[in-house]
């Protein structure tokens, strides 16, 4: 190396080596750093794996019923010793084995007390047997409670979801799957869903789906329906989720041969089982008062038995410790004996709580539930449907109904869209043997506009519907985004323009049996903001043409100043509108290449902006959809449900008030609340956005601050410990209360104002919301509440609504198996509410009423013997009297009563709907009544005893002797009680059959029949102990002066109770008394027929249809072509094929 570099080679190789190893430990520092990142990011993945797996996954079985076979003794006793009653016998029973205290056998309180228990369990029991049956048996049909989360499954067309599943693959392609999702939002409208690119390619085959091993993480189960987040990591990638690739439980596979599915949530971690709510235990406003009365009995009783025992003290103090001949051995103070009689007048008073009470109500209810069952008014026919009473608790709660919330599709309508009319070019407007692809289902009876069409002169009418051929995002297999556009495109094949086929960029049709394909150049699709929609086509001629569609609201304000018929139209509109139908405009326009040129650049320029794209979009739309050319009107009718504008009509007249609460948009709704004249232009309708109360805004929306979601609440909450206000994310949350106070105020206001309008239709709720709506008016008007609906987005409202009523209908079961009444339509609620709800609620009252005279009859006696028989607890009737008289003796007529009486018929019940308002008022039960059934029993029981005890002091026998022992005394007043309660119950009912007449006659029968038989000499030789008044009856009996007493004692207890009777009725009559007063002359009238007034408007309003559709079309979908691109396999279906998708789809 020469000398002049002047570096040294030692120096030189030291520095390289550095150098190198620098270098080396850079480059192995860096491979263990990446080593321990990949080994960090491999143990979240395991700790997340754990995580997921270690989830608790519920199966898919859903269980409805109560008890299982180890749960039903214990739960069905404890359910049952809630009420006072039994607990009270049970402690009596307890009491009455101590011989120092009672002065009664045990038998007499646990004979009674085991029936009452028995009789409610096996009712209990078979409620629930018939609940759990109901339930699976759909379950094992097809094998849903196998499924599990990970489970792989196939569905096929007309399938419901058995779970909430990931769509991994389909037939149709791209996997796209259409989807109904009645159930779970109400909407008839078929949406699609998508699986992954990735599962679409290598998931078509079964093999492929065996060795599937992919893992999901995702949100946990929650009730939210319009969201889903999660990942799945497959092959060392990850893909995101969405609600696009789900397809939940509660829908049903339409227009989709096959598809696959991995199972995601399952059982009630589903989101349609999240929103369902709980299964609540539901008693009648008259069990809870019956609670209190029980109560207020109680207390009345501790009150008599501590007034009884003092007097005890007392007497024994001043009497009894000085009569040598009562003295008994016992070294007890007057204190200590007046604590005894203390219970032992618990024990002889016990029967002011009435034990036979609940079995006899339980009774009643039963036989209720079994007239509503059989009811063959309520039986619908054509799908072989009863009505049915799925519990047998509620039924008198059907008589107090003051609000209604009902859903609305499937409910108050058919699910069905029908064109109705039309006007074309100022003219208003079926036999289709001339149109092989015509829809046999369709009626339409001008025939003036069939030979229109087929005379092909008629250029207008032709582009009528040639406009409706085109012009709309129906899929094949007429998959149409709305049920409405179905409907027209339906419509329009019926004329004889047949929609065929479309691609990414072309449309073809028939046009009078001739094949015609139009090139697609745009597709200016609908939403609510435009309320139209457009497409423009390149006729093969080479013309070009805008077709438009949409609301006479926005297609009015775009017409050109040369556009003819418009005046003629809108008159047309008005009278469709008048007609309650739903109507929609045509229009056209042709263009110039050089303007769609240039509209063209605009529209792609719009298109890809990053920023404010779809304000962008409806505003390059507005330019092109001007100077239209009207072509005409169509008028479709959303059809109701037959009878649904009367039944309205009539639960309106009783004062009840009828909310609809609907997953659909606020036009839809508004539309049907006009059809079903729910609303009319006489009202003023106010819309929740526009309304103030006390500043606050009240919004019928799924934003509403009432229903603000948990985690802003955690957000306020913790900013308010810091004592400021949070700052607003987005206007919503702008106007959120920012506390518990705030809130309740808010939902006070709501509730408020709400229930001050004639009708409340609210609008775009999800079935939890639906729930809380009615959970606020429960809570804040303390008002007794129905709901009713068809679909499972109903179960949460009818679980949570005093009274749940499902409607077997379009959309599945599960409503029906969450509610406590089912039948087909909804026209039957009328007579559920006004005749069997009144006569349930009345025939309860009554027996109520009645049921404590006749108890407090009985009891008192024994008050009023205790002033003769020094306090000390003896009972003034036989043992038996006793132990009989609630079971044999006076148990029939009154239940008779329960089951069959009725003020009037159950026409004049329909046809005089005020005489549902009692019920309402809570007029015949109450507190008021309670106190005077009270005060009436107070009498008569003075009657029963101090008439025969007054006789018994100044008679004398036919003997010479003064029958003046207990024994006689004891059988004359139960022998006048039997009659005066028996009469009494006569002089109460209003609906005499035979079998009410032979009932009173044979419980005196049965009396007197019992009483002969226990005092007789033989039954005493054989229970010598038990049966001790051996022959005091055929004695006393023979006596007539002792039947003169029974007469007299009878006659005061009744008299004044007829006088009474007679004041009410003729002096201040009730309604029901002056429709009872002239029944006979209602009824032999003939009803009047009643002829539909017309629909008449104060001023000129439309109700168009095109607001119909919840979301954006299939335009984007369409450009896309993912729906158009077809496996080589697949051909295009023939049109006539498709028709049968009509009743199955349930929109076209």
């Amino acid at each position: 190396m020469p000398i002049g570099t002047g570096v040294d080679t030692h120096v030189f190789c030291r520095i390289i080596c550095l150098l190198l190893s620098t270098l080396w430990l850079r480059f192995v520092y860096a491979n263990d750093q990446r080593e321990r990142e990949r080994e960090r990011e491999r143990e979240r993945e395991r700790l997340e794996c754990v995580e997921f797996h270690s989830l608790p996954f519920l199966g898919n079985g859903i269980k409805t019923y109560k008890y299982n076979a180890l749960t039903f003794i214990p739960l069905n006793l404890f359910e049952q010793f809630k009420r006072v009653a039994n607990l009270y016998f049970l402690a009596l029973l307890i009491l009455q084995i101590i011989p120092e205290i009672s002065t009664l056998p045990w038998y007499t309180t646990l004979v009674p007390l085991v029936l009452v228990l028995g009789i409610t369990a096996i009712k209990d029991l078979v409620d629930d047997l018939v609940r759990d049956s109901s339930t699976s048996c759909r379950f094992q049909e097809s094998k849903w409670m196998s499924i599990h989360v990970g489970d792989v499954v196939r569905l096929k067309k007309n399938d419901h979801i058995p779970a909430d599943i990931l769509l991994l693959s389909s037939s149709n392609p791209n996997s796209l799957c259409y989807v109904e999702t009645a159930e779970l939002d109400g909407e008839t409208n078929l949406k699609f869903k998508m699986g992954l690119k990735v599962t679409d390619e290598r998931l078509q085959e079964e093999h492929q789906l065996a060795q599937f091993d992919a893992m999901i993480v995702c949100e946990e189960p929650n009730n939210r329906l319009d969201k889903f987040t999660g990942t799945m990591r497959w092959r060392k990638d990850r893909f995101p989720l969405d609600l696009d690739n789900m397809i939940l439980r509660g829908c049903r596979i339409r227009n989709t041969d096959v598809c696959h599915g991995l199972v995601i949530f399952a059982g009630a971690d589903t989101k349609i089982m999240r929103n369902g709510g709980k299964t609540r235990f539901k008693r009648t406003k008259i069990d809870e008062l019956m609670n209190y009365m029980v109560y207020s009995i109680f207390v009345i009783l501790i009150l008599l038995c501590a007034g009884l025992a003092i007097g005890n003290s007392f007497w024994y103090e001043e009497v009894g410790s000085r009569a040598w001949y009562l003295k008994d051995g016992k070294d007890q103070t007057a204190s200590y004996r007046g604590f005894l009689s203390f219970w032992g007048y618990i024990i002889v008073l016990n029967t002011m709580v009435p034990i036979s009470l609940y079995v006899s109500v339980e009774v009643i209810r039963l036989g209720q539930s079994k007239f509503i069952n059989w009811d063959l008014q309520m039986y619908y026919q054509e799908k072989d449907t009863p009505a049915k009473a799925r519990t047998t608790t509620l039924n008198e709660q059907l008589g107090q109904i003051e609000y209604i919330f009902s859903d609305k599709t499937g409910t108050l309508t058919q699910n069905i869209m029908a064109f109705k009319k039309c006007t074309i070019a100022g003219r208003t407007f079926v036999d289709f043997s001339w149109n092989k692809y015509a829809d046999s289902k369709f009626e339409y009876l001008d025939h003036s506009l069939v030979a229109c069409i087929r005379s092909k002169k008629d250029k207008d009418a032709m582009e009528f519907f040639k406009l409706l051929s085109l012009c709309h995002t129906v899929m094949l297999v007429y998959q149409a985004a709305s049920p409405d556009e179905g409907a027209l495109v339906t419509a329009a094949r019926n004329f004889g323009f047949v929609f065929l086929s479309r691609t990414q960029d072309t449309i073809t049709i028939s046009e009078m049996d001739q094949e015609m394909t139009y090139e697609v150049l745009a597709l200016l699709d609908f939403n609510s903001d435009r309320k139209r929609m457009s497409i423009i086509l390149r006729f093969p001629d080479g013309r070009i043409r805008l077709y438009c569609k949409g609301a006479d609201t926005v297609i009015y304000e775009r017409l050109s100043p040369n556009s003819r018929h418009k005046e003629v139209t809108q008159t047309a509109l008005d009278i469709f509108a008048n007609q309650t139908l739903r109507t929609l405009c045509l229009c056209y326009k042709d263009i110039s290449k050089q303007e769609f040129d240039a509209w063209a650049k605009k529209h792609k320029a719009a298109s890809v902006a990053m920023s404010n794209r779809e304000a962008a979009l409806d505003g390059v739309y507005e330019q092109i959809e001007s100077n239209l050319m009207m072509i005409g009107a169509t008028a479709i009718e959303d059809k109701l449900q037959d009878g649904v504008p009367e039944t309205i009509a009539k639960l309106a007249k009783a004062d009840i008030k009828i909310w609809v609460l609907t997953g659909d948009k606020k036009e839809t709704a508004e539309n049907i609340g006009y059809s079903c004249e729910l609303l009319t232009d006489n009202m003023q309708i106010h819309y929740g956005e526009d309304i103030k109360l006390n500043r606050h805004v009240c919004v019928f929306s799924p934003q509403n601050e009432i229903l603000y979601e948990k985690k802003k609440k955690r957000r306020r909450l913790r900013l308010k410990r810091l004592g400021r206000r949070p700052v607003p994310a987005t206007p919503q949350d702008a106007t959120q209360p920012i506390d518990d106070w705030e809130k309740e105020s808010r939902q006070v206001d709501f509730v408020n104002m709400a229930c001050e309008c004639e009708a409340v239709i609210c609008c775009r709720v999800t079935p939890k919301q639906k729930a809380n709506v009615v959970s606020l008016v429960k809570k804040y008007k303390k008002a007794v509440t129905l709901s009713i609906g068809d679909g499972a987005n109903d179960v949460n409202m009818i679980k949570t609504a005093d009274i749940g009523v499902g409607i077997s209908g379009q959309e599945g079961m599960q409503a029906v198996m969450s509610s406590d009444y089912a039948f087909a339509q909804f026209r039957y609620l009328e007579r559920l509410l006004l005749v069997h709800g009144r006569w349930s609620y009345i025939r309860m009252c009554k027996f109520l009423r009645y049921f404590f005279f006749k108890n407090f009859a009985f009891t008192l006696v024994h008050f009023w013997y205790s002033f003769f028989n020094g306090f000390s607890a003896q009972v003034a009737y036989e043992d038996w009297f006793i132990t009989l008289y609630n079971v044999m003796y006076s148990s029939l007529p009154v239940l008779l009563v329960g089951l069959l009486d009725q003020d009037v018929n159950d026409k004049l019940s329909r046809k005089f709907p005020k005489l549902y308002l009692p019920g309402q008022q809570g007029a015949l039960f109450n507190y008021k009544n309670f106190f005077i059934s009270l005060f009436h029993g107070i009498f008569t029981s003075l009657v029963v005893f101090f008439i025969p005890y007054g006789a018994f002091l100044q008679t004398m026998g036919q003997d010479g002797e003064a029958p003046s022992d207990y024994q006689s005394l004891a059988v004359v007043m139960a022998s006048s009680l039997i009659f005066t309660v028996n009469l009494q119950i006569s002089l109460e009912t209003s609906y005499w059959t035979f079998v009410n007449c032979f009932a009173v006659l044979c419980s005196i029968a049965i009396y007197f029949g019992i009483m002969f038989d226990i005092h007789s000499a033989g039954i005493h030789v054989i229970f010598p102990s038990t049966f001790t008044f051996t022959g005091v009856a055929p004695n006393a009996l023979r006596q007539p002066y002792l039947w003169l007493t029974i007469i007299l004692t009878v006659g005061i207890s009744l008299l004044p109770v007829i006088f009474i009777k007679f004041l009410c009725k003729t002096i201040w009559p009730s309604v029901g008394d002056n429709v009872q007063r002239n029944r006979k002359k209602y009824e032999v009238e003939e009803e009047e027929k009643k002829k539909p007034a017309p629909f008449q408007r104060d001023r000129l309003s439309r109700r168009s249809a095109y607001a119909f559709s919840h979301s954006r079309g299939y335009a984007d979908l369409i450009a896309s072509g993912r729906s158009i691109r077809r496996r080589p396999a697949a051909a295009r279906p023939d049109p006539r094929d498709s028709i049968t998708e009509v009743p199955q789809a349930g929109n076209i």
